[in-house]
């Protein structure tokens, strides 16, 4: 596995929109915020051509120009490190303009973004065999105050940080809009993670995403989960996965569908994000039966209603990574290994 150079102080931080822009509130204002932020913390800012583009469907803009940006931030000297301006909704569209091979030859480079970004992260373990961090966009480091959940994966940018655990409290209902855009996380709810099947710390190579981007990348040619899974099957691997706009239904079908398709292969253990779903219930069916109902047979431990994801806060997770995970006293706790 790749590891990328870290952010250096006083490096640059590029900013590219393979998904969605920072154009409508309230992302354009906290994206603003965030811009002072990190040149107040004495980093320079490179914005690609695409962070403000409204032009395409689902995403910034064309596919073509999508991947275009993508594809020259990445090999370029302009910035030292990635960050995707937000999620969307179409950013598989872009992956058929995409040379990952071509990718594979540059120099590794860090690249941060959750949710459609997916599409990247994923494929950048994958298929490249480069690690990549699952956790907050660029406008999210706006808000004010900023809550630790963005300072701890600022930390990982920059090579500080390799230990977390999961956070007091989460946000079920935020209270960020256009009339209020720089609204820190609204936290009422006690994180508290359920287990399942749990005995004792468990560790292997870490890998996952957005469920339902996950989905839509079965069957293709950048499908090479089960040759990644061999590659690092004296590692173990150790699945996180989260869902946005999947009911609880369409989660138990996706989890259905990538074991049908071997992805769960060489298997330590799941860690499941809380769904964007919460607390939905259809036909006896809740967001822990859809999991544990499809992943049981497996015999390893699932971890449930995590922060990783589209109910915040995050714990930012490096794909590709080696990590050891446990839960201790009520919390869950994760350590990387660059290794």
């Amino acid at each position: 596995m790749k590891y990328p150079k870290f952010l250096k102080e006083n490096g640059t931080i590029g900013f590219v929109a393979p998904s969605f822009g920072c154009v409508m509130e309230p992302y354009h204002t906290l994206f603003q915020n965030a811009l002072k932020r990190f040149k107040s913390w004495g980093y320079q800012t490179h914005l690609g051509p695409n962070v403000y583009a409204d032009c395409g469907i689902g995403i910034s803009n064309t596919p073509e120009l999508c991947a275009k940006e993508l594809m020259e931030a990445y090999a370029d000297t302009n910035s030292d490190i990635l960050i995707s301006c937000g999620g969307g909704e179409l950013m598989c569209e872009i992956l058929s303009f995409m040379d990952f091979e071509k990718l594979k030859m540059q120099e590794a480079k860090w690249y941060l973004g959750y949710s459609d970004n997916t599409n990247f992260t994923f494929l950048s373990t994958t298929l490249m065999d480069t690690a990549a961090l699952y956790g907050p966009c660029a406008s999210e480091f706006g808000q004010e105050p900023l809550h630790p959940a963005m300072e701890n994966a600022f930390a990982v940018l920059k090579g500080e940080k390799f230990s977390f655990e999961s956070y007091d409290m989460w946000e079920i209902n935020q209270i960020k809009d256009e009339n209020h855009p720089l609204a820190t996380y609204h936290l009422t709810e006690a994180s508290v993670p359920k287990t399942y099947q749990y005995q004792s710390p468990v560790e292997g190579r870490l890998v996952g995403g957005c469920m339902d981007c996950l989905a839509n990348l079965q069957g293709t040619r950048f499908d090479q989960v089960k040759q990644f899974a061999e590659r690092y099957k004296d590692d173990g691997i150790i699945w996180f996965l989260e869902s946005c706009d999947l009911n609880v239904m369409s989660i138990r079908r996706c989890l259905w569908s990538m074991k049908e398709a071997g992805w769960f292969e060489h298997v330590k253990a799941f860690l499941i994000g809380r769904p964007a779903c919460y607390g939905q219930e259809m036909m006896g069916m809740d967001q822990y039966l859809a999991v544990t109902g499809a992943l049981a047979e497996f015999d390893v431990p699932i971890i449930m209603d995590l922060d990783i994801g589209h109910l915040p806060p995050q714990i930012p997770m490096m794909s590709g990574a080696y990590a050891k995970i446990a839960v201790e006293n009520g919390k869950f706790k994760i350590d990387y290994e660059l290794k």
